[in-house]
């Protein structure tokens, strides 16, 4: 979360050549008027002045250099890590502005992220280096600060090492740059932190514990005073009161306010209130901290599982990673924004951020939208994974060195600078202090019998225990340790983790929780998360009755859901994975990424999101997917004559990709077809060309999928499902030959403030304007230089054309361009052609009044 926090002072502030007023903000947007130079990999030991004139460009932030760059079989080696796309070398960032302060004032350069091993200067001088490239961190530039003159800040990013997570990463400063400006007298970044201890639907209680730095040589009085408002801006509580804060010193002011009749923040109405935060000395106020904050309540039981403000759900979560597709790791909020909105339209409440620390503004959106998240710290703790899968480290290379080289000195400190600058996020209700961990530490996985074990031969996936909990214990104390030991790091983690926040549970993704609960590791959790163990979940409240188990990493699969429902005890889940993402390849080339999301790579639902939907919401919806019986997991049962699946049992060990279907009809006359249908309606009615193929109900199909064998006739095929005495129609109609493109717009007004984002979807239509979903053609994308182009793609994980391009061939008939504002205003045409077809254009209008509600409507021809 941004903290925006306005102070009156006598300043003039300038970079570049350009001045702000003297009121100037506290917090200051630094992403603009940034040069960028990219060394070659063995240039480690490069200086600034090493890069010449010629190999700076323009550049602003959020930047990710990698994402231009070109998938390309060459770089297999890492591919699993790096999505065949190679990012390697040493980046150079720098920027000159001028910046004049009084005796009495502060500056500091806040970076949210910057991957990785960066290395920050200002003028010459050594600010600090910070090798996580996750974790935000700042610097004071007040000592180095030229008055009245340019000052350069640098910052030269290693990536050396660029295949050091087992996913794309991207590098540079691919999160938001902010320029503090304070008094000597200051709330520090990061110093305040608001909950809310005693909620109820009468009144809540607000606790406000603000961090005071003096940073004069003498002591002062400061009155402390905080209001809070609600979201239309009314004033609903105000406390205040005086503290000596002595010279050179920092101290803590805790306050309590009483909201009456709150307006609480939830999954459905994510209500948020502002804290103002004031410093006054001598009846004149020095410095103000705004920050968001929400009213909830959060609870987890060990026999009912989790409680939002009282009322008990379950947690409906996804996983996701930090890049969005085409626009790499430097991801535009509005970017995230239509992902997330995707994900909540699908009945997805809760977010895991896998396997790292999340951008304040992803969080900001998460505060808005309302869903829940566990925010995860590391991947890697002692020792490292192998980067090519998940496990120990099988051979060693300098390019896949990663966090662990690190954790031992660095791992309190991102630690809790992660919490500082999240905690008050009322989003986050758990924090996750690692992923699959036990994976690096043999000891564990040897003690579970699933491995090493000859006489074992089950499937690790859907086999219960080999050994029993003695048996675990036993083994546990046989097997020798590593100088590292898990439980020993896991208890450290997890009290550095309180020692910050007992307001939100600790938690882990664990892997081999059967063993896991026997050590220190899972004693240290308030909530063991079992990653791909449902078979466990009797197993582990039977045993550990009293401590909280769910689901933290999960198969897309009806499964899983049905696992947790059929469970009181069991909270929810978080599905592996809400969106695909780049890296972690399981498939050979052409393959990007992996390919296990409910939402592909250009933001688009897939069928395991519909299945999904009919599973997380109440609303009616059906889906309609269809394949040749010969291509189908489905057959045509001698007895009856109706569709059923070969396996019957195989929906029970489904794993995370979906099985091959498509969504139109369009096959050859008499072909016979299988049609599965995903839904939440307790019947359907399926019909073609209006002649009924009979009725059937949704408890006749134990794997949650009606399914019909029907021969193609060319037409329409509906379907008419019934749900609590509603009535919904879902309909596919044969597509003829394409004759030209469409284009649909997400927005048709954007502000000129270079943030704003526009998603342009083109689909191929036939004559009647029916999307064409079985045929593929080039498209070609005309863009004015009014906007900048961030990039192209057609959701497909084998398209791995360079994004750059304006042109791009279909997937399922459509394509998805991505174009952001400029500084310059207007109204704007974006149109899109086919070779053969007739084009279409999109109007935009570009503005200085972001906040105008009239949309100008897009012309489509």
């Amino acid at each position: 979360m941004r903290n925006f926090c306005f102070i009156l002072l006598s300043v003039v502030l300038l970079w570049g050549c350009q001045s702000t007023p003297s009121d100037v903000e506290r917090t200051s947007d630094f992403n603009f008027d940034w040069q960028f130079a990219l060394l070659d990999i063995n240039q480690k030991e490069s200086k600034l002045t090493d890069v010449t004139n010629e190999q700076w460009k323009n550049v602003r932030l959020p930047h990710d250099w990698v994402i231009g760059n070109d998938y390309d079989s060459a770089n297999a080696e890492f591919a699993p890590a790096t999505g065949y796309i190679y990012g390697g070398g040493i980046g150079w960032y720098k920027k000159t502005f001028k910046l004049d302060l009084t005796e009495n004032q502060n500056a500091f350069i806040l970076f949210d992220g910057v991957y990785n091993k960066s290395e920050v200067y200002l003028n010459g001088n050594k600010l600090g280096f910070h090798p996580y490239g996750y974790s935000p961190f700042f610097y004071d530039l007040t000592p180095y600060l030229k008055k009245n003159k340019e000052n350069t800040l640098a910052v030269k990013v290693d990536h050396s090492n660029y295949a050091d997570s087992r996913w794309y990463t991207g590098a540079g400063i691919y999160r938001n740059v902010e320029l503090v400006v304070t008094d000597k007298l200051h709330i520090p970044i990061w110093g305040s932190f608001i909950t809310t201890p005693e909620v109820s639907e009468e009144k809540a209680t607000v606790s406000i514990v603000t961090d005071i730095n003096n940073g004069y040589s003498i002591d002062k009085n400061v009155t402390i005073k905080t209001e809070l408002y609600s979201k239309n801006g009314k004033l609903v509580a105000e406390v205040s009161e005086k503290k000596l804060v002595k010279a050179g010193e920092t101290t803590s002011v805790s306050q309590e306010a009483i909201i009456e009749r709150p307006e609480l923040w939830g999954v459905d109405n994510p209500n948020l209130y502002v804290a103002k935060t004031k410093l006054i000395v001598d009846n004149g106020q020095i410095d103000e901290l705004t920050n968001n904050f929400g009213v909830r309540s959060i609870e987890f039981n060990a026999d009912s599982g989790f409680f939002l403000n009282g009322q008990n759900m379950k947690i409906k979560g996804v996983c996701l990673h930090h890049d969005g597709g085409l626009v790499g790791t430097a991801v535009p909020k509005d970017v995230w924004r239509r992902r997330l909105q995707v994900l909540k339209d699908g009945g997805c409440n809760a977010i895991r951020i896998a396997h790292n620390p999340g951008s304040n503004e992803f969080l900001d959106l998460c505060d808005e939208m309302g869903f829940l998240v566990q925010d995860e710290f590391f991947d890697e703790w002692d020792y490292p994974k192998d980067k090519r899968w998940n496990q120990k480290e099988q051979s060693q290379n300098q390019e896949t060195e990663g966090y662990a080289n690190y954790f031992q000195e660095y791992a309190e400190k991102d630690l809790k600078a992660v919490m500082l600058s999240h905690r008050n996020h009322p989003s986050i209700f758990q924090w996750s202090i690692g992923n699959e961990i036990e994976w690096t530490y043999p000891r564990i996985s040897q003690a579970t019998g699933f491995f090493n074990n000859m006489n074992w031969n089950g499937n690790y996936f859907w086999s219960k225990s080999p050994y029993s909990k003695e048996k675990i214990q036993s083994e546990l104390q046989r097997i020798p340790t590593l100088k590292y030991d898990i439980g020993t790091t896991a208890a450290k983690l997890a009290k550095w983790t309180k020692e910050m926040d007992i307001t939100r549970p600790v938690t882990a993704n664990c892997i081999l929780p059967s063993a896991s609960h026997e050590t220190d590791y899972g004693k240290s959790l308030d909530i063991v998360g079992y990653s791909y163990r449902r078979v466990l979940y009797d197993y582990g409240h039977k045993n550990y009755p009293d401590k909280v188990i769910m689901g933290t990493e999960n198969l897309a699969q009806y499964h899983e859901w049905k696992a947790i429902m059929d469970r009181p005890f069991i909270a929810g889940t978080f599905f592996w994975t809400g969106i695909n993402y780049l890296g972690e390849i399981r498939a050979p080339w052409p393959n990007k990424g992996n390919d296990a999301g409910m939402v592909d790579f250009a933001g688009f639902p897939k069928p395991s999101y519909q299945m999904i939907k009919t599973l997380w919401t109440d609303k009616p919806h059906t889906y309609i997917a269809t394949q040749t019986l010969a291509k189908s997991i489905n057959k045509i049962d001698k007895k009856t004559g109706k569709l059923v699946a070969k396996d019957s049992k195989a929906w029970e060990t489904a794993l995370w990709e979906w099985h091959d279907v498509n969504n139109h009809w369009n096959y050859t006359e008499g072909e016979m077809i299988s049609v599965e249908l995903y839904s939440n309606c307790d019947e359907i009615e399926l019909f073609l060309n209006e002649k009924s193929l009979g009725k059937r109900t949704l408890a006749e199909y134990q794997d949650h999928i009606y399914k019909w064998a029907v021969p193609f006739e060319k037409g329409e095929l509906s379907a008419i499902g019934k749900k609590d005495g509603i009535t919904t129609e879902t309909k596919l109609i044969t597509a003829g030959k394409p004759v030209a493109v469409k284009l649909e717009i997400d927005r048709n007004e954007l502000s000129n403030n270079q943030y704003d984002v526009a998603h342009v979807v083109a689909q191929l239509v036939d004559a009647q304007g029916n999307p064409v979903r079985n045929v593929e053609r080039v498209i070609n994308f005309e863009i004015p230089e009014y906007l900048r182009d961030l990039g192209v793609d057609n959701g497909s994980n084998t398209n791995i054309q360079n994004h750059t391009l304006r042109k791009i061939e279909t997937d399922k008939g459509r394509a998805l361009l991505v174009l952001q504002s400029t500084e310059q205003s207007g109204k704007v045409e974006v149109k899109a052609t086919v070779d053969g077809l007739s084009s279409d254009r999109v109007l935009l209008s570009i503005g200085e009044d972001k906040n105008k509600k009239d949309d100008i409507v897009a012309e489509l021809n």
